[in-house]
Formats: structure tokens, C-alpha cells, sequence
């Protein structure tokens, strides 16, 4: 009776643990992050990402104007394509779907791509980081960057 016992207490135990388990962060080593210069270097893909987003919205041109002109680590900066952006979302998580350990203090909000939509003038892809779904604005639209380089 008591081997049942215990076996039952086991097994609440485990889906207890399994109820309150959050999302994990990226795979370890995935990103090297240098605080200083304030970038995340994404080991899989070689990209260096700009870590802090500024807390001003962008036009698609004033975006691609950001970070062209962005001199943090020493410049180089641009403005990501969709498949890049896509590259930091982390689709175990949601608002924001992002590793917030690479990236604090991400908003779960419209991030710019460089990626016009084909066909339609005046469009461009943009990334909402609330559930990391790809979607389209008018290139007028203020929305937020994260530059890469």
C-alpha cells in the first residue's frame, strides 16, 4: 500500500513541476553577450544584433536611417531582412517571443524588417515579437527596430 502511496505522491510531484516549468532560454551557447558594447552575437547564424532597442518608433525609411547611422560598437549597422529578424525569435515563448536573457527589456511589439512586400508598393514585412509572426504595414506606419549588422 505504501509503494502506491508513494507512487502517487511522485507522480503529483513531477506534474507539479511540469505545470509551473517556465520557457527555457536559448540553447547554451547560442548567444555571446558583450553588456559593454551592448551586442548579442548569434553564434548560429554570425549575426551581431544591437541588444537595447531605442524606445522611439520608426517609418520604414526612418528605421533603415536609424541604423545605418547607429554608431554603437562602431557602426556597420542595417536594418535586419525578415529571414534575419525571424532568426531571434524564440517560438517557446510569448510576450515577448524573444530569450529575454539576450535581449532585456524587448517589448512585446512591431519590429521593421528590411523586406519589402513583393507586389505591393508602399508595404513592408515587419515582425511582431508578441508571438513572433511575420506580418505587413504600410511603410509610413511607426513601428520599432532592432538593428544588426
Amino acid at each position: 500500500m505504501k509503494s502506491k502511496y508513494a507512487l502517487g505522491l511522485a507522480l503529483a510531484a513531477m506534474s507539479l513541476v511540469l505545470v509551473v516549468r517556465a520557457p527555457a532560454d536559448a540553447p547554451a551557447g547560442q548567444y555571446t553577450i558583450d553588456a559593454t558594447a551592448g551586442t548579442v552575437t548569434d553564434t548560429k547564424t554570425a549575426l551581431v544584433w544591437q541588444r537595447d532597442v531605442p524606445a522611439s518608433t520608426y517609418t520604414w525609411d526612418g528605421a533603415k536611417s536609424y541604423c545605418s547611422s547607429l554608431t554603437l560598437a562602431g557602426g556597420g549597422w542595417r536594418l535586419p531582412s525578415m529571414k534575419e529578424l525571424q532568426t531571434v525569435v524564440d517560438r517557446t515563448r510569448t510576450s515577448p517571443a524573444i530569450d529575454l536573457t539576450a535581449f532585456p527589456n524587448t517589448p512585446s511589439d512591431y519590429f521593421w524588417t528590411s523586406s519589402a512586400v513583393s507586389g505591393s508598393s508602399g508595404y513592408a514585412w515587419f515582425v511582431s515579437f508578441g508571438y513572433g509572426s511575420p506580418l505587413d504595414a504600410g511603410v509610413g506606419s511607426n513601428l520599432r527596430v532592432r538593428c544588426v549588422r
